[in-house]
């Protein structure tokens, strides 16, 4: 499903960058928050730190103590995950806050330089992680001399906790981006994919004859598909021409020596020749169907156009034509439809539909034949109705085959056929049937004209 649509791709792979790019970005900000709270942790211990130093005294028997101890509660109550301590180098104990109980404080041994600020992470009372900051300091002669390190040390669980809340707030922030963040990829892709969807309207258009090429208004990254598309359109309506043109010449070329074979024909008839007569018939009648099937077969390339055709112009020309034959003389002709119709089709294709139809049924009809024209949906229907016998149902297929003949009138059977042929070309369709008792209708299906 995923690899038969462009756009449910481009979501879905917009989705998953989308995840990635906010996890990554959770997972960062939850590493800042935790490295800035490290870093105020580690300015309060300094503070910590800078208090006991100024508080560093002597007592009445010598010793160095802290005579203004920090004020923290938790130095005093033990094991409270704060703690200082006061080392004289290397490594003998002056003093230590309460919290730590009867422990130390491991320090690591380091080279300080004096009146330098070092961080570490050390192990602290019962299996807990401190962070530590201690200075190295020289005391003046008054406090006895030599170096001294100071310590003081938080549990980091209280690190851990701050960031676990953190990134629990962070979360639902997070989520409410990623709807932003799809909503926003769901309209990207929707912008996007637009040209492609103008692409298939253009081409639904041409199509349906409404259009004839792509155009030029599209985007640099679609505009060279347009173009090539309109190339190829281009390349068809010339091969469509030369196939067109050919047709012509073909049927121009034949249609004198097919006269002077007919005439032939009907001398040696009347002469008693019949034999000859039948077997020349035969060949003339074989080489105009090779003319009407070429000549169908250049309209079916035809159907990518935008010709319309009035329907009854062509109708009223055909019919008058039709009515000078001996056949129609001596019918009553009707041609009922709106001036304003059209149908997708070329004038001279619906004329030769017209010009069968009408044929047939100035040979079939008793007194009259009418012509009628209608919008049906998205269709324009043609009718050709007369009040002759009309043909049973189950020869119309017979009727509409090429070469199929239900009558013993003269023809080539291809009038129906060829008719059909056309319609189909312009993605329309012939249909024949009774209407009344006594009546018999061929309806051309064809799309609607501009």
């Amino acid at each position: 499903m995923i690899a038969g649509s462009l756009r449910l791709r481009l979501l879905v792979a917009g989705a998953v960058s989308i995840l990635i790019a906010l996890g990554v970005a959770a997972f960062g900000l939850s590493i800042l928050f935790e490295r800035h709270v490290e870093r105020r942790m580690a300015a309060d211990l300094t503070l910590v730190l800078d208090r006991l130093l100024a508080g560093l005294e002597r007592d009445a028997d010598g010793k160095l103590t802290v005579a203004d101890p920090p004020d923290d509660p938790r130095f005093e109550r033990p094991l409270s995950g704060l703690y200082w301590q006061i080392l004289r180098e290397p490594h003998d104990l002056i003093d230590r806050s309460r919290s730590l109980w009867d422990s130390d404080l491991p320090l690591p041994e380091d080279e300080l330089s004096e009146g330098a600020l070092h961080q570490h992470r050390i192990a602290g009372p019962g299996g807990t992680t401190l962070l530590a900051v201690e200075r190295r300091v020289v005391l003046p002669a008054r406090l006895g001399g030599g170096p001294v390190r100071l310590v003081v040390a938080r549990d980091l669980a209280d690190l851990s906790v701050a960031t676990s809340d953190f990134t629990s707030e962070l979360l639902p922030y997070m989520g409410l981006v990623a709807l932003l963040l799809g909503i926003a990829s769901a309209v990207q892709v929707r912008v996007g994919l637009a040209p492609l969807a103008a692409v298939r309207n253009r081409l639904a258009a041409i199509r349906s004859g409404r259009a004839e090429r792509l155009g030029t208004s599209f985007p640099d990254e679609v505009q060279p598909l347009a173009a090539e598309v309109d190339a190829l359109l281009a390349s068809r309506d010339r091969q469509i021409e030369t196939a067109r043109a050919r047709a012509a010449d073909l049927a121009h070329g034949l249609k004198t020596p097919l006269q002077v074979l007919a005439g032939d024909i009907e001398r040696l008839t009347r002469q008693g020749e019949t034999a000859i007569a039948a077997d020349l018939a035969a060949v003339g009648e074989s080489m105009r169907r090779h003319v009407e099937r070429e000549l169908a077969r250049a309209r079916r390339t035809a159907t990518a156009g935008t010709a319309s055709a009035a329907v009854a112009e062509v109708a009223g020309r055909v019919v008058k034509v039709v009515g000078r034959t001996p056949a129609g003389d001596a019918l009553d002709w009707e041609v009922d439809v709106d001036p304003g119709l059209k149908a997708r089709i070329a004038p001279d294709d619906l004329a030769e539909i017209l010009g069968n139809l009408l044929d047939n049924a100035a040979r079939h009809a008793r007194e009259r034949v009418v012509v009628r024209a209608a919008v049906e949906g998205d269709a324009v229907v043609v009718r050709v109705i007369d009040d002759g016998p009309g043909i049973p149902p189950e020869l119309v297929a017979q009727a509409l085959r090429r070469g199929g003949r239900i009558d013993t009138t003269p023809g080539t059977g291809l009038g129906l056929a060829i008719a059909s042929d056309i319609a189909d070309a312009w993605d329309g369709a012939l249909r024949l049937g009774p209407t009344d008792p006594g009546a018999m209708t061929a309806a051309v299906h064809l799309p609607r004209g501009r």
